[in-house]
């Protein structure tokens, strides 16, 4: 664990960990971040308000967390045999997410850490990094079939492919359907695997 994220230890602590992770899941799923109070959380989860900040630095650092973990196995990687068709599975499916409850969820979740720069150390931790390094994967199978370009930065790929998607959900100026989706993903990979075709 990363020094940034140090919490209380021990078996007592690890069950009121994840009581108040199970809690503020609960109340993401129930009303979104604002519902997701420090109050409403230690209701909930039957800790003290201080014990929650024995564990997180902030609301933001706590429904980060819990999110992160909620979402950890909901948008499983596509795997058809080729990089340019995954990649543009993956942004239809990524799109689909940010157009349901739980996007909305990740939508007030990035807005909340704009003010607070440690909740959004948590984001980066709990939330983002997974999803990058899932990506990532589908990334090195497509360098060991021999159709992605190893001369580019994955980090940039995946900012260039998923990022509009982001933009889109904060700004609403493009709706997110499969047919935005998919036309923003034949866009981005022309760009990024001009060689390897258009997706199917």
């Amino acid at each position: 664990m990363s020094p940034d994220f140090v919490r209380p230890t021990g078996a007592r602590s690890d069950r009121i960990h994840h009581a108040v992770l199970a809690a503020t899941a609960e109340l993401l799923d129930d009303g979104g971040f604002p519902a997701a109070t420090m109050d409403a959380i230690a209701a909930r989860s039957g800790a003290s308000k201080a014990t929650l900040y024995k564990h997180w630095p902030s609301r933001t650092a706590v429904a980060a967390e819990a999110f992160g973990t909620m979402m950890a196995q909901a948008l499983p990687l596509p795997d058809t045999g080729s990089t340019v068709d995954d990649l543009a599975e993956q942004v239809v499916r990524v799109s689909a997410f940010y157009d349901s409850p739980r996007g909305q969820v990740f939508a007030q979740l990035l807005a909340a850490c704009a003010d607070d720069p440690t909740g959004a150390a948590y984001f980066r931790e709990y939330f983002l990094r997974g999803r990058r390094e899932a990506i990532a994967t589908l990334w090195q199978r497509g360098l060991d079939r021999g159709d992605a370009d190893p001369t580019l930065a994955i980090d940039d790929v995946i900012d260039i492919l998923f990022g509009p998607l982001i933009f889109r959900r904060m700004t609403g100026h493009c709706a997110l359907t499969e047919q935005n989706a998919r036309r923003l993903a034949r866009t981005a990979l022309g760009g990024v695997l001009p060689s390897a075709g258009q997706p199917r």
